[in-house]
């Protein structure tokens, strides 16, 4: 089964987003647009993992502390830059314990053989992947108008443990797991 972790989005964030989509969607036909419904911050993922390790991660997850985090959703960018995009993105500014609870989620997984993260936290979500780089200028510069917009902000007390099931139409997700965040006693 293929796993991960991640933050849910108010679905007032969703609607903005999905109407964003649809204004940028006709600037750039070639790009592989994402469902708003399936949007979530990733802290984590764990790919391909044995059905077997599901108690186990749920274990290790369980005991997560750091508090709610506040999320604002605001901007977009690209990676890994404007002028080579691959995928174009909202930005996520979180609270402090934001990078917290990605590292603690990172490490509680490490014992049950999943690597530790490369890369530096970077919390986003994933508006559009492409394959060529056909009517990208039109698409930069509308999305450049857009580097302050404000999409919303949420308060999150809990994360999730997800399945990820590829499909001909997109990724289907379905929680497994709900853990909550609270402070530290």
């Amino acid at each position: 089964m293929r796993l991960f972790v991640a933050l849910d989005i108010p679905d007032a964030v969703r609607r903005a987003l999905r109407e964003l989509i649809a204004r940028l969607k006709p600037e750039c036909d070639d790009a592989r647009w994402v469902r708003p419904e399936g949007m979530h911050v990733t802290l984590k993922f764990l790919g391909e993992t044995d059905g077997a390790k599901l108690d186990s991660i749920k274990a290790a997850l369980s005991p997560e502390h750091s508090g709610p985090v506040d999320l604002d959703f605001r901007g977009l960018g690209f990676f890994p830059n404007e002028f080579h995009p691959r995928v174009i993105w909202c930005g996520v500014k979180g609270s402090s314990n934001l990078v917290t609870l990605a590292a603690s989620v990172d490490a509680a997984l490490q014992p049950l053989g999943f690597s530790p993260e490369s890369r530096e936290f970077s919390p986003h979500l994933t508006l559009a992947r492409f394959d060529s780089h056909k009517g990208l200028d039109t698409l930069v510069r509308a999305a450049n108008n857009l580097k302050s917009y404000d999409f919303g902000s949420a308060r999150q007390s809990e994360f999730y443990l997800y399945q990820s099931v590829l499909k001909r139409g997109g990724a289907e997700y379905t929680r497994l797991a709900t853990f909550p965040i609270v402070e530290k006693a």
